[in-house]
């Protein structure tokens, strides 16, 4: 008879240790990237717009209505002309240095509010708590672009308006998220340790609390960038954003918008360089948070 073999099973060496070790080096490379993909997107919007005044380019509303409507790459116009014989390229540009100085405002002024709002409301809780948490809940009940518009109408469509009614539109965001960090810190020993010093309650915030939440905070004021970009270019292509002469991403595109079947680069070249940069610096901040969080 023959006698079954027993077959012994040797320990692995790989150890959980191991394992999370490799599942932390995925999550990094992952996020190195998004960084990396975030960036040269973003670059490529923001480094043109921002050289544009340097940049060998006709005048964005120089018009000749003998050259309306060219095409992309023709007669040395790369991205064509548009429909009053205007360099779709120059005015393109141009009108994102508009729409990119209206979102970095906007998300500036937002974060200074929330981050005010919100260590307020976090550290000393109380009616203080009770008063911002009542703000957020009562806008966030609002249609938001409906809030937008309505603002708008009453104070006129001006750079300043949409600056603020943005900013105001965004401020809850980085509010709630910045609530729930002090919450955190406040319960930490160093808070206790800088009340016993004999430091004040607002003096500790400033000092000590805001400065550790200010990180991550701004992480989700850069994602909001993006956001603050999407409203500036609603509001002007329903008509509510800065008026002419101010040639904005929004209103090329609603400029362009009767024209899209006979000449589609109007619309669509604009288009695309809002999905860029709004796709570009979701990965930044998505990549960011993720190599913060590995």
């Amino acid at each position: 008879m023959t006698t079954p073999t027993t077959v012994v099973e040797r320990p692995t060496a790989v150890t959980a240790r191991d394992l999370a070790r490799a599942g932390a080096t995925r999550r990094r490379r992952g996020a190195r990237v998004k960084i990396w993909i975030g960036a040269v997107c973003t670059a490529l919007v923001v480094l043109p717009v921002a050289l544009a005044s340097l940049l060998p380019l006709p005048d964005a509303n120089a018009q000749d209505l003998s050259r309306r409507r060219l095409a992309p790459l023709t007669d040395g116009h790369l991205f064509g002309t548009d429909q009053l014989g205007r360099d779709l390229l120059s005015r393109i540009l141009h009108g994102g240095q508009v729409s990119l100085s209206v979102g970095l405002l906007a998300v500036l002024v937002s974060g200074l509010i929330g981050i005010a709002a919100g260590s307020a409301a976090g550290f000393f809780g109380g009616w203080v708590d009770a008063l911002v948490s009542r703000f957020l809940e009562a806008q966030l009940a609002l249609p938001l672009l409906m809030m937008l518009l309505l603002v708008v109408a009453l104070f006129g469509p001006s750079v300043t308006v949409i600056t603020c009614v943005i900013a105001v539109a965004q401020w809850p965001e980085v509010a709630r998220l910045t609530r729930s960090l002090v919450l955190v810190e406040r319960e930490k020993p160093y808070v206790a340790a800088a009340r016993v010093l004999g430091l004040r309650g607002t003096q500790v915030l400033a000092r000590h609390v805001v400065p550790n939440v200010v990180r991550p905070v701004s992480l989700v004021v850069l994602l909001l960038l993006a956001q603050a970009v999407l409203l500036e270019s609603a509001l002007s292509f329903l008509g509510a954003g800065p008026q002419r002469p101010f040639a904005t991403w929004g209103r090329i595109i609603s400029d362009g918008q009767a024209y899209i079947t006979t000449s589609w680069w109007l619309v669509t070249l604009p288009g695309l360089v809002i999905a860029l940069l709004v796709v570009g610096v979701n990965l930044l901040g998505d990549g960011l948070r993720d190599r913060k969080g590995a």
